[in-house]
């Protein structure tokens, strides 16, 4: 894995910002195609390359979930964040880039591949939860479950084995994948009782998760994603997740 000090390229990003006269506060996922960089030696998988307000200077997400700015060579890379100097302050691209990229993946992902809660009603929207059966700050947000379907919104689950997708969490996670009734045995998981099949059949599954939640940048558990595509790390009680529901609506 390659980890970079993220804030450094933040004040060299503003000048940049400012002395090329940049004007839009969005990166767009049309770079060219940029499938791997060079990094000591070693190859590294792009998983992820957009263009930036600066010709020349693209976003990329490696397959560790770290993300540089670079050449389309990799011969220059920057870290941190990128901001512009707009007209009522600072925006950060680099957030706007990494909710953009979280809606696309999330949206290409098959809804029979989830554990989803729905309300009884119409649906507000959806919070998707990278989840951990072993993680008690998971149960308590399960706990808060029937308080957000009651306001409209639906909770779907990826799983996120915080040990790795080769950890018991992630067979156990597994069988949860493979039940018959996946809600039911969620829930029934999170109280010690685990569904009896192997799971073997939703390995892959549980591994497609996982790896998608690094590269999303999760890093524990719970993580929360709302509509717009931020990430909201950790355990919050049901009133702050609608009122953040809110202010992250689409």
């Amino acid at each position: 894995m390659f980890v970079f000090g993220f804030r450094r390229l933040a004040i060299a990003a503003i000048a940049c910002a400012g002395a090329m006269g940049i004007v839009s506060p969005v990166i767009a996922a049309s770079a060219p195609d940029i499938s791997s960089l060079t990094i000591g030696g070693r190859k590294v998988a792009v998983t992820d390359a957009r263009t930036t307000p600066i010709k020349g200077l693209y976003r990329l997400t490696l397959e560790s979930g770290d993300v540089v700015f670079s050449d389309p060579q990799g011969h220059y890379m920057l870290t941190g964040d990128l901001y512009e100097n707009g007209e009522h302050g600072l925006i950060n691209l680099s957030e706007k880039a990494a909710n953009e990229q979280r809606r696309e993946a999330l949206a290409k992902l098959d809804k029979r591949d989830s554990v989803i809660f729905r309300p009884a009603g119409d649906i507000k929207g959806t919070l998707t939860v990278f989840t951990d059966i072993t993680c008690p700050y998971c149960q308590e947000l399960h706990k808060e479950i029937p308080t957000l379907n009651k306001q409209g919104i639906a909770v779907r689950y990826l799983a996120f084995p915080r040990a790795g997708d080769h950890s018991p969490a992630a067979a156990e996670l597994a069988q949860i994948w493979c039940s018959r009734n996946p809600q039911q045995s969620m829930s029934a998981a999170f109280n010690g009782k685990m569904p009896d099949n192997s799971g073997k059949q939703c390995a892959s599954t549980i591994a497609r998760d996982y790896e998608l939640g690094r590269q999303l940048g999760v890093q524990g558990t719970p993580a929360i994603v709302y509509p717009d595509g931020s990430l909201v790390p950790g355990y919050l009680p049901a009133g702050q997740l609608v009122s953040h529901f809110k202010q992250h609506a689409q």
